[in-house]
């Protein structure tokens, strides 16, 4: 098992508890993600798999070994676990998008020609190449996005954490986004766990998705088990996905013929769609 998280329990400072007893899985090539409303946890979830913050009970298991905490095994870990914060603006700093994405990699230890072939390569795979010399700031924000991926993969993970990677993007952004990492997980067989609150995206994405609410797991299981479960998504304060909705509304509306296993994925979708038309 690649990660394992047994009876997480965190508090902060303050004494809010914002994770209650979590226990959870993953492996290699999974696509995961967790789903919860603001301030159900997500967040705090996902800076324990890097070592930014410490249990204050239970504990986290990565290939099966505990997780360490000091500075070497930090290193280590967060070198083959890449974090891209909800925020690229909390990421990126340097004077160029280049330099940006080879900070990394630089204090790896690695040659120039290492460095720049690896950031090359890694700005090219998120469609960023021509905006090389630019200064961060002056790019929009899908494209800030695309260069904090950038910089996470030029260290050459082999998990990506992404909080609200599709946030405040327009929908053709978030397409381009959704896609981009569909790829990076079926090309480089990079395992992927997304926090988020847009229900639309996760029947798109996950193979696997958890559901938290005030810091306890309230679902595990595939999207298509857990999002068509009406009684739990309201009682987390979600909704269904668009595209359940629309077909709930067709079957009940027009009474037409779909079944009862609703379709999740766009593919699945469009042979629905094309298949209700026909027997118009």
């Amino acid at each position: 098992m690649l990660f394992r998280v047994e009876n997480l329990v965190h508090q902060y400072s303050d004494g809010t508890i914002a994770l209650g007893g979590i226990s959870l899985s993953f492996d290699h090539g999974e696509r995961i993600a967790l789903l919860g409303t603001n301030g159900s946890g997500k967040t705090t979830l996902l800076n324990h798999f890097n070592g930014i913050l410490k249990p204050t009970l239970g504990q986290i298991f990565f290939e099966d070994k505990p997780l360490e905490y000091n500075s070497k095994a930090l290193l280590e870990l967060r070198r083959r676990v890449g974090f891209v914060f909800q925020d690229p603006n909390d990421q990126l700093f340097a004077p160029s998008v280049k330099q940006d994405v080879a900070f990394g990699p630089l204090n790896l230890g690695l040659t120039p020609e290492e460095v720049k072939k690896i950031v090359d390569e890694a700005l090219e795979t998120v469609g960023m190449s021509e905006f090389s010399e630019k200064p961060p700031h002056f790019l929009s924000l899908g494209q800030k996005k695309r260069v904090a991926l950038a910089g996470v993969l030029a260290m050459q993970p082999e998990i990506i954490i992404m909080d609200e990677p599709t946030s405040n993007l327009d929908p053709r952004a978030t397409s381009e986004i959704l896609h981009l990492l569909l790829q990076l997980n079926k090309e480089k067989n990079i395992t992927l766990f997304l926090a988020t609150h847009d229900v639309d995206m996760v029947p798109l994405f996950a193979t696997e998705m958890y559901i938290l609410n005030k810091g306890k797991l309230v679902s595990k299981g595939t999207p298509k088990e857990s999002l068509t479960n009406g009684n739990l998504i309201r009682q987390v304060n979600l909704r269904s996905p668009r595209i359940t909705h629309l077909f709930e509304v067709l079957k009940t509306a027009d009474k037409l013929p779909i079944s009862d296993e609703l379709p999740l994925t766009i593919s699945e979708a469009r042979r629905e769609i094309i298949r209700l038309m026909q027997q118009k």
